[in-house]
C-alpha cells in the first residue's frame, strides 16, 4: 500500500460522528444541521429539465477536454464576471467539481524528484488540500488565519526556506470557513512569491458567487492577475464549480482556468486519471452557466438568513457577517466559571447537540497545530445552509444553550 496513506488525518466528518457517538440529543427538539456545506436551496428547474433531455448522451464516451460548447459557456461566464477573455480551448478544462481537481492539481503539480517539496494551505482549511499534499508525497505548510490579522494571508509566517522548496500553494477566496476575501495588495505579494520561487497557485474560488452586495462582487484571482498586468496568468489556475453557484452539488460539476502552459500539462494527467464529464452533465452545465437569475435569487436567500440570523445570535456568541460564502466563524461564549477563557469547541458542539439537537462543526477539525496554536481553537462553524425558518430556530437554540452555561 501507499505509506503515505498513512500520513493521512481522519476527516473532520467523521471526527464529528465519534466526538457525538455516545450522545442522544433531545428529542423534544427536531434535529437541524448547520454542520455540513451542502446547499439546501432547490436545484432550478431548468437545469433538471436539460439534464433529463440529454440523457442521450449516456451512450457516449465523453472526451477529458469537455465539450467545446461547454468550454465557450464557461470562457463566456468568466467574460461576463471578471471582464477576462480567455481561450476556450487551451486555458479551459471542465473538472467533476472543484474537490476533485483540487486533489488532482497537487499529483500533477509536485516533483518529487526535487528535495523536500512544500505544499502551502491556509489554517483552516479545506481538508482536500492537505489530503492531496500528503498523497502527492509533499509536505504541508499551513498560514494561520486570525481574526487578530482579519483573517488575512500572512506570507511572512513561513522561512525562506520553506518558500524555496514550495511547489504549489492552495489559496481560497471567498475563504471557508472566514467568509473572507483576499485584497489586490494580498494577491500582489503571492504573484511576487510565485515568480521569486517557481510554484503553482491553485486559487479554490467555489464561494465566489454568494456574496451580499450586489454591486460589489468578490475580487477573483484572474481579475488580480489581468490588474497587475499578469495577462498571460503565469503560475495561476483558478478552481470553480456550480455546487454552491446553481445548488447542484450532486452534479459535480466545475472548471479550471488559468495558465494554460500548467493546464496542457494538467490536461495529460487528466486523460490518464479517466475523470472526464458525463455528456448529460456537461450539457446541464451549459444551461447553468449561461443564466445568472437563478444566482441572483440563491443569493437573496442567503442574505436574508444572514439578516435574520446575526440579530439573534450576536447578544449570546460573538460573531459576524462574513464578506461572502454562507458560513458564520463563531466564537465559542466564555466558559463557565472561567472568565476571560472560552469554551472549547469540542465541548460547545457537543452541548448543543445534546440540549438542543443542533450540529455545528468544531473549528479545531478544521485547521492544525501551527505556528503554536490552532486557529480554528475556541470557534465553531455554523453553515447557513438549511431554510430560513431552521436557521433562525437553530439560533435561538444556540442562544439558549449559552444563556444556560
Amino acid at each position: 500500500m501507499n505509506p503515505n496513506l498513512e500520513r493521512l488525518h481522519e476527516y473532520a466528518f467523521q471526527k464529528l460522528a465519534a466526538l457525538f457517538s455516545d450522545i442522544e440529543p433531545n428529542a423534544k427538539f427536531r434535529p437541524i444541521n448547520l454542520g455540513i456545506g451542502e446547499p439546501k436551496h432547490a436545484t432550478p428547474q431548468f437545469i433538471r429539465d436539460a439534464l433529463v433531455q440529454n440523457l442521450a448522451g449516456l451512450a457516449n464516451y465523453p472526451v477529458a477536454l469537455g465539450s467545446d460548447a461547454l468550454r465557450a459557456s464557461i470562457a463566456a461566464w468568466i467574460e461576463r464576471r471578471f471582464g477576462i477573455a480567455l481561450d476556450a480551448k487551451t486555458q479551459i478544462i471542465p473538472v467533476n467539481g472543484t474537490r476533485e481537481a483540487l486533489f488532482a492539481i497537487a499529483q500533477a503539480v509536485v516533483d518529487t524528484s526535487r528535495p523536500d517539496p512544500v505544499v502551502v494551505a491556509p489554517n483552516p482549511f479545506y481538508q482536500v488540500y492537505e489530503g492531496a499534499a500528503l498523497l502527492a508525497g509533499a509536505d504541508p505548510f499551513y498560514l494561520n488565519t486570525i481574526a487578530q490579522n482579519h483573517y488575512a494571508l500572512d506570507f511572512a509566517q513561513l522561512p525562506a526556506d520553506v518558500w524555496r522548496r514550495t511547489q504549489l500553494i492552495y489559496v481560497c477566496s471567498p475563504d471557508n470557513p472566514t467568509g473572507r476575501v483576499m485584497s489586490l495588495a494580498e494577491w500582489q505579494r503571492l504573484f511576487e512569491l510565485a515568480d521569486e520561487h517557481d510554484f503553482v497557485i491553485a486559487s479554490d474560488e467555489c464561494y465566489s458567487e454568494i456574496y451580499f452586495d450586489e454591486d460589489k462582487a468578490p475580487l477573483g484571482s484572474l481579475q488580480a492577475a489581468r490588474q497587475l498586468g499578469r495577462a498571460d496568468f503565469a503560475r495561476l489556475i483558478l478552481f470553480s464549480s456550480l455546487s454552491k453557484r446553481s445548488n447542484v452539488p450532486g452534479m459535480r460539476s466545475g472548471f479550471v482556468a488559468g495558465d494554460a502552459a500548467v493546464l496542457k500539462t494538467f490536461l495529460a494527467y487528466r486523460t490518464y486519471h479517466g475523470c472526464a464529464m458525463s455528456p448529460p452533465i456537461q450539457a446541464a452545465s451549459i444551461a447553468a452557466w449561461q443564466d445568472e437569475a437563478h444566482v441572483v435569487e440563491n443569493r437573496r436567500l442567503y442574505r436574508e438568513k444572514f439578516q435574520a440570523v446575526l440579530p439573534i445570535l450576536q447578544p449570546a456568541l460573538p460573531v459576524e457577517m462574513p464578506e461572502a460564502g454562507f458560513y458564520l466563524w463563531a466564537e465559542t461564549p466564555t466558559a463557565p466559571g472561567r472568565a476571560g477563557s472560552r469554551m472549547a469547541d469540542t465541548a460547545f458542539a457537543q452541548r448543543l447537540y445534546r440540549n438542543y439537537n443542533v450540529t455545528v462543526l468544531p473549528g479545531s477539525y478544521l485547521a492544525r497545530d501551527a505556528h503554536g496554536i490552532n486557529p480554528g481553537a475556541q470557534r465553531v462553524r455554523i453553515a447557513l445552509v438549511a431554510p430560513l425558518a431552521e436557521c433562525v430556530e437553530a439560533a435561538q437554540r444556540i442562544v439558549a444553550s449559552c444563556q444556560t452555561l
